[in-house]
């Protein structure tokens, strides 16, 4: 059970990722999060004049965006993105932007927002058996877990794939689960205006390059923060590596037998790789890469009680894990800079968010499961305190290098509004590395 926690402020358990193991076997790494064929001839290499100012005005300006000031730290130099957000996860603070709402391809970013919509409507023990119709439209040069036709899978074993491998053909079972493709586009685009990420238009649920697909910085940041309120969402993006299922075979003896294989997380922060070390405190989030997008990433990441959302779209410095450096130093940046530096806007609640104060009492919302955690739906708390409890569970022989484990209740404050509903933020804390 929950234990409460008594500190007004949270504080969050975390271990440096620089303890965790570094022998994990880069040998096995996943391809590409995507490729398309061919670039847009229509992308644009300069930001439009005038660009969306949800979340305030001067998040609508081209350039970067920060409020320098007597003790503030200096951006850090070299940074080639064209877009980036520097976002405080509790407050929603925007602490520091450059073309925070241009829209550009997000690549396979954008399944933090399938996962943000799919996540609550199975559970993960559920089972589907593959048809080939469910692999059907899966775009040229896409990122695979591996998945056979004809092979059963639970949806636990699906959602590995899409955080792990960034793979297409999982995001395309599930949507076949889900009704199809179309229907689970038409979902995304309904939760995207939901959240009021109103730069963000789906073609593709994998985020294949599609015309028109288009996302921004502050909407990734944006949808980020809506996914890590669950417990399931969380503990995927976390995920160092995992066994996945292989295809069922006879062996010599004639008997049918199923093996796996181990899948591990694209996300250089979180695993390590050449030329780049585990960033200390980074939890997820989701990576991707594409012809037209270019490198993205969406990061969270703890360090003394403050939990920051990092996005960077397509750095124009062509180095080897480029959108992971800068990433790494906007976040320090960010750690330096938190409760010094003036925000230049804030990260806006979804719609259906209940802005009026009421009378405070924690009371359940259709949807919520026990732990208030599914689709949105929980309670508040009108003081503004933290509602506070933190839990472990069993990692169920995955290897979580940092999972972000559900219970902790935080009521979001967000300027002249209380966020009247259950919006739990992470507890970060250092899980065993089973095999």
């Amino acid at each position: 059970m929950p234990a409460p926690m008594k500190a007004s402020r949270r504080s969050l358990l975390v271990t440096s990722a620089a303890l965790l193991s570094f022998s994990l076997s880069l040998s096995v790494t996943a391809p590409a999060a995507l490729a398309a064929p061919k670039p847009s001839p229509s992308a644009s290499v300069t930001p439009p004049a005038n660009m969306s100012t949800v979340g305030g005005e001067q998040l609508g300006r081209a350039g970067t965006q920060v409020n320098l000031a007597s003790g503030v730290p200096v951006l850090p130099k070299d940074l080639s993105a064209r877009s980036w957000v520097v976002a405080d996860a509790e407050s929603g603070e925007v602490l520091a932007a450059h073309n925070a709402h241009w829209r550009l391809a997000p690549a396979s970013t954008l399944k933090m927002l399938f996962a943000d919509t799919l996540l609550p409507k199975f559970p993960r023990t559920t089972e589907h058996e593959v048809a080939p119709s469910d692999l059907a439209g899966i775009g040229s040069g896409s990122s695979m877990v591996g998945i056979k036709e004809d092979e059963t899978y639970t949806v636990h074993d699906l959602w590995l794939g899409v955080f792990l491998r960034s793979g297409n053909d999982a995001v395309h079972v599930l949507s076949a689960m889900n009704g199809g493709v179309k229907n689970t586009v038409d979902e995304m685009n309904e939760h995207a205006e939901e959240l009021q990420a109103l730069d963000t238009h789906v073609i593709s649920p994998d985020g294949y390059d599609a015309p028109g697909q288009v996302s921004s910085a502050y909407d990734l940041t944006l949808i980020a923060r809506s996914g890590l309120q669950k417990k399931d969402f969380r503990e995927y993006c976390s995920t160092l590596r995992a066994k996945f299922p292989g295809e069922t075979k006879k062996n010599k003896k004639g008997k049918k037998v199923r093996s796996t294989f181990e899948i591990q997380n694209t996300n250089r922060l979180l695993t390590g790789d050449v030329g780049i070390s585990q960033y200390e405190g980074i939890a997820g989030v989701k990576n991707g890469n594409t012809t037209n997008a270019g490198a993205t990433f969406t990061g969270v990441a703890e360090r003394d009680g403050k939990v920051l959302l990092v996005t960077v779209m397509n750095p124009q410095k062509d180095e080897y894990n480029q959108v992971y450096k800068e990433t790494a130093r906007l976040f320090d940046w960010g750690f330096k800079a938190a409760g010094k530096v003036e925000p230049v806007g804030e990260l806006v609640p979804p719609k259906g968010a209940d802005t009026a104060g009421g009378d405070g009492q924690p009371s359940a919302q259709p949807g919520a499961n026990a732990s208030g955690e599914a689709g949105g739906a929980g309670a508040g708390n009108a003081s503004g305190k933290p509602v506070a409890s933190a839990r472990t569970s069993g990692s169920s022989g995955i290897g979580i290098a940092l999972a972000i484990t559900g219970g902790l209740l935080v009521l979001l404050a967000g300027g002249a509004f209380l966020v009247n509903r259950r919006w739990p933020l992470p507890d970060l804390v250092r899980r065993r590395n089973r095999p």
